[in-house]
């Protein structure tokens, strides 16, 4: 056997065994973790992160393998409850209004629980599990994210594990998914199409997508096939898929202004009203007078009431306690004035860069996104796999560094009064704002 293909066999069985470890530890990481022991965490996520690093290194041009690697990697978790967020809970209790044709945004949890004729399953379960915080607010997720809930609800037959499989099957799927369109637009973008392999094996995007079951990944399905239609000048099914997108999470809202500049102006009007079109029939089914007033002051606590994980924000908060700041009175001010930072920023990139081409447009999205996740009081560690999928398709990589540093937050869980360690906050920030003062001064000639 020529030493060469030895030189390849032997590494490519070192591959197989550092899968089969990150297959043992995501198996602990589902089964054997609870997110109060800290250290136990931090400790397989680094792990688990450096060996998708050298699973990359070794194999970035096996993509069976390195596909099959990911999609074994979620299934672990199939029949797992998630053990680092109790988001689910809220989705199944709005799933199981859904499945019964019960509007989810026109009562919030702790009226609904005291009612006779209640018709979710599992009421008192889910109830108990989404938390006081969730069960006194109106749900805040948008239309077709409510539609896939019913959908789980209904394919997991009253039954809270069933319904979890369910919305993994879901979630798993939309991966696969971005994985499929991903590699495509990389290659119109005449980069690597390895660079897929950042998200599709990013221990951050596995843990949060398909172990804790948020839905940015479907979200991000839509968008990223969305972004590969417009690669290949299909804009009207782009449009229809942006708003789709828009409808599962609305983060992709902040980005419409930069397709002003992407097309020329008569197709840009008509891109924004097949979307304007989309999402209205999309949020149609759940349409009344109370929905849009319960919706928007949900929305609005976002930016007012809610702190975790911000950087910025608590340096500026560290700094005003030092002048007998009021803490709830600054989170207030502060949340009025994220809205009109974001504004300016999208108004910025939108009118003084090049976004007609791809690569620069997508460059934009990245920062206006950074700048909105820099500044704003709330930052879970969901929140950065989108910038996770929009970094692959530039020359930065300070979003990877992120999606490492950013297990740090999850110390607060650690307490029984889920208290920030202030040290773990700056060290987190203090790497990715290293990292991309490096990258910024390295490729301040590129997008």
């Amino acid at each position: 056997m020529p030493k060469r293909i030895l030189t390849y066999w032997n590494l490519h069985r070192v591959s197989i065994l550092l899968a089969l470890v990150s297959l043992g530890l995501y198996y602990t990481f589902a089964y054997h973790l609870e997110r109060t022991d800290f250290i136990k965490l931090i400790s397989l996520f680094a792990a688990l992160f450096f060996l998708c690093y050298k699973l990359i290194q070794f194999e970035k041009w096996n993509f069976k393998f390195l596909l099959g690697v990911g999609i074994l990697c979620r299934l672990v978790f199939f029949i797992a409850e998630p053990n680092l967020s109790q988001d689910f809970y809220r989705f199944i209790w709005d799933g199981e209004l859904v499945r019964h044709f019960v509007n989810p945004y026109l009562n919030i949890p702790n009226t609904l629980i005291d009612r006779p004729d209640l018709v979710i399953s599992n009421a008192q379960e889910l109830y108990e599990g989404m938390g006081s915080l969730s069960a006194r607010h109106f749900s805040n997720y948008p239309p077709l994210n409510q539609l896939l809930f019913g959908l789980a609800a209904l394919l997991g037959g009253k039954s809270v594990l069933g319904t979890t499989m369910a919305l993994r099957g879901i979630i798993i799927l939309a991966d696969v998914g971005i994985f499929y369109f991903g590699r495509k637009l990389l290659k119109n973008l005449n980069q690597s199409p390895h660079l897929i392999f950042w998200y599709f094996l990013n221990p951050l995007i596995i843990l949060e997508l398909t172990g804790n079951l948020h839905f940015e990944g479907v979200m991000l399905f839509f968008f990223v096939w969305s972004l590969y239609l417009l690669s290949v000048q299909k804009w009207q099914w782009a449009a229809v898929l942006y708003a789709c997108s828009i409808s599962v999470k609305l983060v992709p809202l902040l980005f419409l202004p930069l397709f002003l500049k992407h097309f020329k102006f008569k197709k840009a009007i008509g891109f924004y009203i097949i979307i304007g079109i989309a999402s209205v029939l999309l949020f149609a089914p759940f349409y009344s007078t109370e929905f849009i007033t319960n919706y928007s002051k949900t929305i609005g606590l976002w930016f007012s009431n809610f702190e975790f994980n911000a950087g910025i924000y608590n340096g500026i908060k560290q700094i005003a306690i030092q002048f007998d700041a009021k803490p709830w009175e600054l989170i207030k001010t502060y949340g009025k004035i994220t809205p009109l930072l974001t504004i300016v920023t999208v108004l910025l990139f939108t009118f003084l860069r090049r976004n007609q081409n791809p690569a620069i447009l997508i460059s934009s999205m990245l920062w206006v996104l950074t700048v909105y996740y820099f500044t704003t009081a709330t930052v879970h560690p969901w929140y950065v796999v989108f910038l996770v999928t929009l970094t692959i398709f530039t020359t930065y990589r300070f979003a990877l560094v992120w999606s490492a540093t950013i297990i740090l937050s999850y110390f607060a869980y650690s307490l029984a009064d889920f208290k920030e360690n202030l040290w773990l906050l700056a060290l987190e920030y203090s790497v990715v704002f290293a990292f991309l003062i490096y990258e910024l001064i390295a490729y301040r000639n590129k997008t």
